[in-house]
């Protein structure tokens, strides 16, 4: 249905190193692109993720050295820091909780039962933790027996962890790009930045990790750095 649109957003989108100064990002696109992130697809719809949207001038000024002094950085209009939350897990769990609960009328159905019971007895069965490592004892173990009858989720320590909830801020990142292009301006996602400056900046806790920093603003020729190439499908894409 909308295929050519898609198509376009795609090949429009690239990641400009250097962007127009005299070219501003309107708040009104910020905003409906930042919107937009918190509807991408998510482990579990727990949503361990925050976006940290950097619009004054004076803290872009403060993000280009936390970023290594890219250009990207340093010509950027407007940055949005991804940030995961791994240890929300509680937080967010309940709050997937309550949403079910508000649906029920009298006794809850089928559906409503499992989604309480996920929320309520498996979700704290994949993601806490304790000093000892017991838990993730159990979540290797629980994994390896029930899979030797059937296919089952593989899972165990906070590395398996970690892993889910950077797929599911990296899906909200791409979906803010894609947005930010359809909306007729470039992007650069930024993996080069001093992440315990950037955490200290935000004030955030231990437990947050940085996903990745993505800078915004109107892209010049000179930001593009050549023709976009990549290794041919047959090498990349197998049907079976």
């Amino acid at each position: 249905m909308y295929s050519n649109e898609f198509q376009e957003i795609v090949n429009y989108r690239r990641s400009n190193r250097v962007f127009d100064a005299n070219i501003p990002v309107p708040e009104e696109v910020m905003q409906k692109s930042l919107d937009r992130a918190v509807l991408s697809p998510n482990s579990s719809n727990m949503q361990l993720w925050e976006f940290y949207w950097i619009k004054s001038e004076q803290e872009l000024k403060n993000f280009i050295p936390l970023c290594l002094n890219q250009q990207a950085a340093r010509t950027a209009q407007q940055m949005v820091v991804f940030v995961t939350r791994k240890d929300k897990w509680r937080e967010r769990a309940q709050w997937n909780l309550s949403k079910i609960k508000e649906t029920v009328v009298g006794e809850p159905n089928k559906l409503q039962k499992g989604g309480m019971d996920y929320y309520g007895k498996v979700m704290p069965l994949l993601y806490m933790n304790d000093g000892l490592g017991i838990m993730s004892t159990i979540r290797r173990l629980i994994s390896f027996f029930a899979g030797l009858r059937k296919p089952f989720f593989r899972t165990g320590g906070s590395s398996n962890q970690r892993i889910m909830v950077h797929k599911s801020c990296a899906l909200a990142a791409q979906t803010f790009m894609l947005s930010i292009a359809a909306e007729g301006f470039h992007s650069c996602p930024m993996e080069g930045f001093d992440e315990k400056r950037v955490k200290r900046a935000l004030g955030l806790p231990r437990g947050a990790e940085i996903n990745m920093i993505i800078s915004v603003g109107k892209g010049t020729e000179e930001g593009i750095w050549g023709p976009r190439f990549r290794v041919p499908n047959e090498d990349v894409i197998f049907v079976r």
